[in-house]
């Protein structure tokens, strides 16, 4: 045996000293990290596990217009629950309730009588008159909490631009996806102390956490306004029982939508959320998320570069088609229009002089502002889902192919872009993005978002837009959008009718007509675009189908914002009622001549024949200087 040494008993304390300090610092440590670091986690999961909690969702924001119109807001509701294992004579108790809440007692009795559970939810959506009946009977296991219930007031008012949300209050389309973060705001809750079995404690107190109301989100968008193109899209699409009808307004000058409207839709209120396609469908926002092939109306922008770039001619001749890269083009009316300048150009919509104008640009050119104007990319207006467009790489365009894009074929754009675009080339040659946003408030009037309109890049020279709007306001004054005249204003647009495309090939029979016109409105300068997808029967040009709807928003703005109109002594005669004449089973030369004597100009359908069909209808008082519409067979 070993002789234990002074020497190995001081070695052998100083070992064990040195275990019991190390074993009290791993001590604290674990004291330290409990207590300090996850002190509050732990705290919260210990009042979880004793105390039950009910949830209170927090009103979502209010979405109001520019003058605080109330477009989108929560009413508070209720929900019941039951804690089966405190209830008393459940007989008796699924009679009273059954009366208040509109459920079969039966059902309501096994509800109420279910084992195994702390807690049910017995019903949702309570009324405030029923709620307070339910806290009358001050029955011991009964419990309210309050929710929150989405409302639009208008109903269909702005069905795709709102969107909606689902029954959980998380926003799914519209601005009410897009802002979500703002609009929600955050949950409250009631704590209540139990036992073991979810039972309250006798002597407990019940703790309540209020929620916090989203925040409201005031649009750029004007209720009146939007009530003026809403009416008109509805009518539109009506009257020529058409796929769809669609517009947007704008202030050129910020960027700002005043209105947006696609139709048919439905009621907010009434979501068919058992029909997806129908769902689906009457959720977007085709002026965001669809491109189309613009036609005539993007002859706007190509005389815009043509005009910055000189390379307009003294004059023009169109024999009713071009040829280029070995192909005919044809220009939308087959007997051509003869020799014209560039003004009468633009009044007649010639395709061939378009054409012209983007083969002296040249595709370097004409590309580059096309970046200039936007097109082929996002304008980043706050909606999501927004399309980009369809532009041919330009190292793949031929000469054929930027004759077309000229006059607005094999292009695609969607009609925010378009809408964006003529904006700049209106408002002295700056680029907006458009905004349907203006501000951001908390319930204390904090401002979290400010909108700051200011322009991404220059499109072209403010004289190029002054030499260009002067020649737009001939087209409604004296050319193919006189539709879109208001007596006493002075209106500048351009009409639009394109073919439609399927599979790759020209759909027979399927267009797209629309217009787009600006006005100046006390300080701002407004544009509208309009358009009528697939309009159904004879009549599909832009120009009877579109324009006179610009016509008539325009008109609804001056009266809303109190504009009088100026009369000069030709306006005043424009302004007087004529009788259509009846053209049916006329030649189409006689026809023609017919309305020529009377001052009327004419959109035909056909290159000869008797005629079938007229727009107006015979014996109809239409005003002078109006364009009527007849088809030859």
């Amino acid at each position: 045996m070993d002789k234990i040494t002074h020497t190995s008993i001081k070695k052998r304390l100083l070992a064990t000293l040195l275990l019991v300090v190390f074993c009290f610092i791993g001590l604290v440590a674990r004291l330290f990290y409990v207590q300090i670091i996850q002190g509050g986690s732990l705290k919260v999961k210990a009042f979880s596990q004793w105390t039950r909690d009910l949830p209170m969702r927090a009103d979502r924001g209010d979405i109001v217009d520019c003058n605080g119109v109330v477009l989108a807001e929560s009413n508070t509701v209720y929900t019941l629950y039951a804690r089966p294992n405190e209830l008393k004579d459940i007989d008796t108790l699924a009679v009273k309730l059954s009366s208040i809440v509109a459920m079969d007692k039966d059902k309501l009795y096994k509800k109420l009588s279910k084992k195994g559970v702390s807690e049910i939810t017995v019903a949702k959506q309570l009324t405030r008159s029923q709620m307070l009946e339910l806290i009358s009977l001050d029955v011991e296991g009964l419990y309210l909490t309050a929710d929150s219930e989405r409302r639009y007031p208008l109903g269909n008012f702005l069905t795709q631009l709102l969107g909606f949300t689902n029954v959980d209050g998380v926003g799914q389309s519209g601005i009410e996806q897009y802002y979500d973060r703002y609009l929600k705001g955050v949950d409250g809750a009631t704590y209540t102390p139990t036992d073991l079995v979810g039972k309250k404690l006798a002597d407990g107190t019940t703790y309540y956490q209020d929620g916090v109301k989203g925040m409201t989100v005031q649009l750029s968008i004007d209720s009146k306004i939007q009530s003026f193109a809403q009416r008109a899209t509805t009518q539109a699409q009506l009257k020529y029982q058409s796929k769809s009808a669609s517009c947007i307004v704008m202030n050129a000058n910020t960027g700002q939508v005043k209105a947006i409207s696609v139709s048919p839709t439905y009621d907010l209120n009434d979501i068919p959320r058992d029909d997806m396609e129908l769902l689906l469908q009457g959720s977007r926002n085709t002026i965001i998320t669809d491109v189309y092939e613009p036609g005539s109306t993007f002859k706007i922008l190509t005389s815009a570069i043509g005009i910055e770039q000189n390379k307009i001619k003294n004059s023009y001749y169109c024999g009713g088609s071009a040829t280029v890269d070995g192909q005919r083009i044809k220009c939308w009316r087959s007997i051509g229009h003869g020799s014209q300048n560039f003004e009468e150009g633009i009044k007649n919509s010639c395709n061939c002089v378009f054409m012209d104008v983007a083969l002296s640009v040249g595709c370097e050119k004409m590309y580059q502002y096309f970046d200039a104007f936007g097109l082929g990319q996002k304008t980043g207006i706050d909606q999501s889902g927004e399309a980009k467009g369809l532009l041919i790489d330009r190292n793949k365009v031929k000469n054929v192919d930027l004759a077309r894009i000229g006059f607005g074929q094999a292009i695609a754009v969607t009609p925010i872009q378009l809408a964006t675009a003529v904006c700049s080339v209106v408002n002295g040659g700056y680029l907006y993005s458009p905004t349907l946003v203006d501000s951001i408030v908390d319930e204390s009037g904090r401002v979290a978002y400010k909108a700051n309109p200011s322009p991404k890049n220059r499109t072209v020279s403010e004289q190029t837009c002054n030499t260009l709007k002067q020649y737009l306001v001939k087209v409604v004054e004296e050319g193919s959008g006189k539709n879109a005249r208001v007596a006493g204003y002075s209106i500048g647009g351009k009409t639009g009718t394109a073919q439609k495309y399927e599979n790759g090939s020209i759909a027979r029979g399927k267009y797209i007509s629309s217009f787009i016109g600006f006005a100046d409105v006390e300080d701002e300068t407004l544009v509208c675009l309009m358009l009528v997808d697939e309009p159904q029967g004879y009549v599909y040009y832009g120009s009877i189908v579109a324009a006179p709807y610009v016509g008539g928003i325009f008109a609804d703005i001056f009266a809303y914002k109190g504009i009088a109109p100026r009369y000069d002594g030709n306006e005043k005669e424009l302004n007087e009622e004529i009788v259509m004449p009846d053209l049916m089973d006329k030649q189409l030369a006689e026809a023609s001549a017919t309305l020529k004597n009377l001052g009327i100009d004419c959109e035909i359908s056909g290159e000869s024949g008797r005629v079938v069909y007229q727009v107006p209808a015979a014996g109809a008082k239409i005003k002078k200087k109006t364009v009527a519409f007849f088809a030859c067979e």
